[in-house]
């Protein structure tokens, strides 16, 4: 029998995946749902309830000792409300109170995804073993998160690090984050995609006209589809040589489904790096891509939550 288990809550625009999880990071035990993210507050609630049902009716739900949700974002840490971009009915969700009801009231914690993620690959991943790290996921948005000094930097309201709208181009396009010339108004998937198509990139029969299709493509040599990457690789190079250069950071991890390009995006990353990581400090920062795959934000959110019960540091 397992003890000291947490439920972990995984909330974004598509899906809203649960799983428990022991000291190890290894989940036990899955559920799922599909967002219904055009639903008002209570339908995408009624959703993450009949998840946490789900792993409740479990014979490993008695270990439960507390509840992590990593959750897309904007959250609000300190008031335990979420205001998630993609999914309108929730402006200021009371989501920690309303879970922590569900649950009989066992503690829960909340941060971002992409402070999830970070607490992932520090945890399990990529960035294990390394005191500061910027963690990031570059998929329809940029997310990312910190740890400095060992500790899973979250900032007062779960945002710390939350890199996609550092702005790198001051006169760019106007993001819909109100700012201009943000890291995902460049780097994102969509944003690859739409400028390949803006500057002539035709998709194949199938007519898939994703990132994806455009990774393929500047594999394949066509020249608009490279530019495009290099980019995006030229956006993300200034976003991350800023971050280091003010946490005096070790590496540097990137997830998401653009990441899956492979070199496609890394090699003019790290080219791209050498002119913005200018100072000794931040030449020595390494690029890594992250290895915890679509489970990051499941084992993150554990970790979370973890360490709301032992705040000195990450999971070891």
């Amino acid at each position: 029998m397992h003890t000291s288990l947490v439920a972990a809550l995984d909330i974004g625009g598509t899906k809203i995946a649960g799983a428990l999880v022991d000291g190890d990071g290894d989940l036990l035990l899955r559920a799922q749902r599909p967002t219904p993210a055009e639903g008002d507050a209570e339908t995408v609630m009624g959703a993450v309830s009949a998840v946490l049902d789900d792993l409740a009716a479990s014979p490993l739900w008695p270990g439960v000792v507390a509840v992590g949700i990593g959750s897309a974002g904007p959250v609000d840490r300190s008031a335990g409300t979420v205001s998630p971009v993609n999914v309108p009915g929730w402006r200021g969700f009371p989501l920690v109170e309303r879970v922590s009801r569900a649950v009989g009231g066992l503690p829960v914690d909340l941060v971002g995804d992409g402070v999830a993620v970070t607490a992932a690959e520090h945890w399990r991943g990529a960035a294990r073993g390394f005191g500061n790290a910027l963690c990031m996921v570059v998929s329809t948005g940029v997310g990312g998160g910190l740890v400095l000094d060992g500790r899973l930097h979250t900032g007062p309201t779960g945002n710390a690090g939350h890199i996609g709208h550092i702005s790198v181009d001051l006169d760019g396009d106007l993001c819909p984050c109100g700012a201009r010339g943000c890291v995902e108004r460049i780097a994102s998937g969509p944003n690859i995609a739409r400028r390949a198509l803006e500057q002539g990139w035709t998709p194949g029969r199938d007519g898939d006209a994703t990132a994806a299709a455009v990774a393929a493509a500047a594999r394949a040599g066509d020249p608009v589809a490279i530019a495009s990457f290099e980019r995006a690789a030229q956006a993300l190079a200034a976003g991350i040589a800023a971050t280091a250069t003010l946490a005096d950071l070790d590496i540097a991890v990137i997830g998401g489904g653009v990441a899956g390009a492979g070199e496609v995006l890394f090699d003019p990353l790290r080219r791209s790096l050498r002119d913005y990581a200018a100072l000794s400090f931040v030449r020595r920062l390494t690029i890594a891509p992250a290895r915890m795959g679509t489970d990051a934000g499941l084992v993150g959110a554990a970790a979370a939550a973890l360490l709301g019960r032992r705040p000195e540091r990450t999971p070891a």
